[in-house]
């Protein structure tokens, strides 16, 4: 389980105070797919990069498996960050390295690392992800969705217990989406692998997340089972997402 509990961002520069978060509390249970859904500027990146401690929290806890990765440093917080994979939305690939390197590479750079090793769990990774063809093949080379796999792939190479996704469906078409979708799908089945997924969009929440937090103005405004929240929405924040979603259809 990650428990976050009252987490607080603020950013600051010489004229002003932004607070980006503001005493935010979640419960993800194991093995659970969770979506973080709002509007554009509520929070939800920034609540990702603090999750991941890319970014410091200014206060607040995150705990996973009672330990607060908040409060940890040096080598404590770089074995507690094995244990979470992040799928950035803008995929972070090294252009220069081929598909199976994109994939061994957080492994190949542990101390000690087996080559070998490394390679064969890249190509296992690859494999489960459907692009075992496109090992020798360089991301220039790729589509947008298969990009977005090799993403996920290098994700799981540390065998992580979460997986946080940041907007992963934003730049596919309709039947990419569906099957990135089923992809995730699959790893939470056969990996238990809890997935957080941050989105704008409802479809995504309603086909894949179990449970689901609204996000607005760096609060949450509601959380709970997603058939409750996306049916029954009890906050304005909630109530303004669905509308505007219902709109665009």
């Amino acid at each position: 389980m990650i428990e976050i509990k009252q987490l607080t961002k603020i950013f600051n520069d010489k004229t002003q105070s932004v607070t980006a978060l503001k005493d935010v509390t979640l419960s993800v249970e194991s093995g659970d797919v969770f979506g973080i859904i709002g509007m554009s500027g509520a929070g939800k990146s920034t609540l990702l990069r603090c999750l991941s401690l890319l970014e410091q929290p200014t206060s607040g806890e995150i705990l996973l498996g009672g330990a607060d990765l908040a409060a940890m440093t040096g080598a404590e917080l770089r074995t507690a960050r094995r244990k979470m994979g992040v799928v950035f939305q803008g995929y972070h690939l090294l252009m220069q390295k081929t598909v199976l390197e994109n994939v061994a590479f957080p492994l190949l750079l542990e101390k000690g690392c087996d080559k070998r090793k490394a390679r064969e769990k890249a190509a296992q990774l690859l494999e489960l992800v459907g692009l075992a063809d496109k090992a020798k093949a360089y991301p220039a080379q790729l589509s947008g969705g298969q990009k977005q796999r090799v993403a996920i792939a290098r994700a799981l190479a540390t065998d992580p217990e979460i997986l946080l996704c940041d907007e992963p469906t934003s730049a596919l078409d309709p039947m990419t989406t569906k099957a990135m979708l089923g992809l995730l799908e699959e790893i939470n089945r056969k990996m238990g692998v809890t997935i957080l997924i941050i989105t704008h969009d409802i479809a995504v929440v309603s086909a894949i997340c179990k449970h689901v937090a609204v996000i607005g103005e760096g609060r949450v405004a509601e959380q709970g089972e997603v058939t409750k929240v996306l049916h029954d929405p009890q906050s304005e924040t909630a109530k303004m997402l669905l509308r505007e979603w219902r709109e665009r259809m």
